[in-house]
């Protein structure tokens, strides 16, 4: 988790806010809070990443229609909902919207804090997997057509003379490409360019 990894405490209990605030300020995590979702969606554009924290049952803007307003804009933040007892309907509704997990009140600090823990670690992973697959699209689309043939060639298991023979030119021009394709995959040998290529789908197209 990194450090001071910030949570955003929606819910219009005054006393809740306070004193989720205190346990979690005290466990390394930067906290704002608000009284209202609508007052959080109001600050979002300003608040950067962070886990939120929200109610599930609050005034005009409850916790199932944030999580509503969040997927329209396309806002991804990792959510936890705090549920009282009997709304385990209502959270597994969340959790369909893309809730990441929910508490049933009253819950132990430690749990929660295992929550956001967890919530921060699977965030900082998606991000991870999001820019390798955006970094490895860019290089599939860096191949010119010719390199791209020679690729799926490679990864099919042909030789240098039989991937010449297919497309009518020269091994050693063969070879040229191959030296293109293996320096803009960033690929080492042939069975990195192998995972390479079924990472990035091109063995699908």
């Amino acid at each position: 988790m990194p450090n001071n990894a910030r949570v955003f405490i929606i819910d219009d209990d005054a006393a809740v806010r306070d004193s989720l605030a205190f346990l979690l300020s005290a466990s390394g995590f930067s906290v704002t809070v608000f009284e209202t979702a609508g007052r959080f969606l109001g600050a979002l554009p300003q608040l950067g990443f962070g886990c939120v924290i929200t109610d599930i049952r609050m005034p005009e803007i409850d916790g199932i229609e944030l999580l509503r307003r969040l997927n329209t804009a396309a806002v991804h933040l990792p959510v936890v909902v705090m549920t009282g007892h009997g709304d385990v309907p209502l959270a597994v509704e969340a959790m369909k919207l893309g809730a990441m997990d929910f508490l049933e009140k009253p819950f132990e600090d430690e749990r929660l804090v295992n929550v956001l823990h967890t919530a921060f670690e699977q965030s900082t992973r998606a991000t991870k997997v999001a820019t390798d697959t955006r970094e490895l699209a860019a290089r599939l689309a860096s191949l010119s057509p010719r390199e791209r043939q020679v690729m799926n060639g490679l990864v099919a298991g042909l030789s240098n003379k039989m991937i010449a023979k297919d497309y009518d030119i020269s091994p050693r021009t063969v070879e040229v490409y191959r030296a293109n394709v293996m320096t803009k995959m960033q690929a080492g040998s042939i069975s990195e360019l192998v995972k390479l290529a079924i990472r990035s789908g091109a063995l699908n197209d």
